[in-house]
C-alpha cells in the first residue's frame, strides 16, 4: 500500500477540521432531547455511538426522551381515546397509567441501549454512566379555556445543581417527560418544554432537538440553515407547512435562544451521523437558532492579527493579494473590517484614506469555502460605510482577478494616472492591477 492515499489526505484534512471544535466544546454543556418517533427509528441504535464519543470528548450531556407515539399505542390498545387541547394531551388518571407505562418502557430502553457498551470497537470497554433523579418538579396545567387538564403539567422547577453534580462526576444525565409535584402526584410533561427549562436553567451551550425533518425550512422547502431569533419568531407566526415536530420545537427554540443558551439546533433524526455533523462541521446540516445573527461584522483589533494573518496568507501566496508583512498588519490593523461566522474569521478588509475626499479600498478577502454566502459584498458596504462617515466621496480599488465583481457592483475602470499621486507613485507595474472607482 502507498504511503500516502487519497483516504490519508481526505482523513487529514476532516481531523483538522474537526479539531476546533474538539477543543472548544471540552467542558461545555449540551441538552439533546428527542421524541418518541427518534426512539422508534434507527437513530436509536447509534445514539450509544455518538453520546459515548461526545462524554470521551469531555462534553457535559443531558438526554432528554418523549414518548408521543408509545403513549398512543397504549391508549389504543385500552381503547382510551386520545385527546388534545392546544397542543397539550388531556391527561384523565387512566391517560396517565397510559403515560406513565409508555415512558417508563422507553426509558428502560434507552438506558439498556446506553449500558450496552460499544462492541467490536476500541471504545467496547468503556462505560456510559446513566444518571436519572428527581430533578425536575411538575405543576398541574389546571384548567385551560374550561377544560380540566386533570394531569397534564408544565415544569415548575429544575434542580439545576443537582444536575450539575452529576454532570461534574462525568455522569450523562438521561430525564423524561414526567414530573412529580410536592405533594406526591406525577403530571405529565411536554418533552420540548423540559429540555428547554433544563437548558435554562444549566444556561447550556447547546440544546439539540431531533425532529422529523432536517431543520427548519422554507414555504419552498429550502433549509434555513441559520436564524435570529427574531426571524424564526417571525417566520413561525404563519407557517403552515412545517412538520409537526418542528410546530412544536421551534416555540422552545425560540426563547431558549432569548433566555440565553449559546446555540439551539434543530436536526433530523433519520440519517445516521447527523448529530456529528450537526455538531463538527462549520456549515452542519440542519437549522441553528441564536439569540443575534452568527454573522457578525466590527471593526479588527490587535487581538484578531493571528486570525487576520491566517485568512489572507494563502489568497497571498496565489497572487491575489499583495502581501503584507506581520509588521504592517499590525500598525494597520484599524485600518479592517472583520467579517465572523459563528466565531470564526471569514473575511476582511481594509479602508485607507489618501486625502480629505478619496480613500482605497484594499485587501478584500473572504475564505473560499464561503464566496458563495454573499461576505464580499457585506464587507464592501461596511467599508463605502465608514468611508461616508469621514467624509469620503470617492473610493477606488486595485485588483487583479476581480474585476468584474466590482464593476457588476458599481465600479467603473479608470487608469493609473487617475489614482491619488502618493498611490500612483506605489503602483506596482509588474502586478499590472486593474484600477476602479466608484463615487459614493
Amino acid at each position: 500500500m502507498s504511503s500516502e492515499t487519497p483516504y490519508d489526505e481526505h482523513f487529514v484534512s476532516w481531523f483538522r477540521a474537526v479539531t476546533p471544535y474538539i477543543n472548544a466544546f471540552r467542558g461545555k454543556t449540551f441538552v439533546i432531547a428527542f421524541g418518541g418517533k427518534a426512539v422508534a427509528s434507527e437513530f436509536i441504535k447509534t445514539l450509544a455511538y455518538d453520546v459515548n464519543l461526545l462524554a470521551s470528548l469531555g462534553i457535559r450531556l443531558v438526554l432528554v426522551h418523549g414518548a408521543r407515539p408509545q403513549i398512543e399505542e397504549e391508549l389504543r390498545e385500552k381503547n382510551i381515546e386520545s385527546k388534545y387541547h392546544r397542543g397539550y394531551r388531556i391527561t384523565d388518571a387512566e391517560t396517565l397509567d397510559c403515560v406513565l407505562d409508555a415512558v417508563g418502557s422507553v426509558y428502560l430502553e434507552i438506558e439498556a441501549m446506553l449500558s450496552q457498551g460499544l462492541p467490536n470497537t476500541p471504545m467496547a470497554n468503556s462505560r456510559i454512566r446513566v444518571i436519572t433523579g428527581n430533578f425536575i418538579t411538575g405543576q398541574p396545567i389546571g384548567v385551560l379555556d374550561g377544560i380540566d387538564m386533570h394531569y397534564a403539567g408544565k415544569v415548575r422547577k429544575v434542580d439545576g445543581e443537582g444536575i450539575k453534580a452529576q454532570l461534574g462526576l462525568g455522569n450523562i444525565v438521561l430525564l423524561n417527560c414526567e414530573g412529580p409535584s410536592p405533594t406526591g402526584e406525577i403530571f405529565n410533561l411536554q418533552m420540548e418544554e423540559v429540555a428547554e427549562s433544563v437548558a435554562c436553567t444549566l444556561k447550556a451551550d447547546k440544546l439539540v432537538y431531533l425532529t422529523d425533518s432536517p431543520g427548519v425550512t422554507d414555504r419552498d422547502g429550502q433549509l434555513l440553515d441559520a436564524m435570529t431569533a427574531d426571524e424564526a419568531s417571525q417566520l413561525s407566526r404563519d407557517a403552515d407547512w412545517l412538520t409537526a415536530d418542528i410546530v412544536r420545537y421551534l416555540p422552545c427554540a425560540i426563547r431558549s435562544a432569548r433566555a440565553g443558551v449559546g446555540r439551539v439546533h434543530l436536526i433530523g433524526f433519520g440519517p445516521d451521523g447527523t448529530l456529528l455533523r450537526e455538531l463538527f462541521t462549520h456549515d452542519g446540516v440542519g437549522t441553528v437558532i441564536t439569540r443575534e445573527s452568527l454573522e457578525n461584522i466590527r471593526e479588527a483589533k490587535p487581538d484578531d492579527i493571528a486570525a487576520l494573518i491566517a485568512l489572507i496568507e494563502p489568497m497571498e501566496q496565489e497572487g491575489i493579494l499583495v502581501q503584507r508583512p506581520r509588521e504592517l498588519l499590525e500598525r494597520e490593523v484599524e485600518q479592517f473590517s472583520v467579517m465572523f461566522h459563528d466565531d470564526i474569521m471569514v473575511g476582511c478588509a481594509a479602508l485607507y484614506k489618501h486625502s480629505d475626499e478619496e480613500a482605497e479600498l484594499a485587501c478584500l478577502a473572504v475564505s473560499p469555502e464561503h464566496r458563495e454566502w454573499g461576505y464580499g459584498e457585506q464587507l464592501m458596504e461596511r467599508i463605502i460605510r465608514r468611508a461616508r462617515a469621514i467624509g469620503i466621496k470617492r473610493l477606488f480599488v486595485l485588483t487583479t482577478r476581480t474585476e468584474h465583481w466590482f464593476v457588476e457592483r458599481g465600479f467603473k475602470l479608470g487608469t493609473v494616472d487617475d489614482l491619488p499621486a502618493e498611490k500612483r507613485d506605489m503602483y506596482n507595474y509588474q502586478r499590472r492591477s486593474k484600477v476602479l472607482f466608484r463615487n459614493i
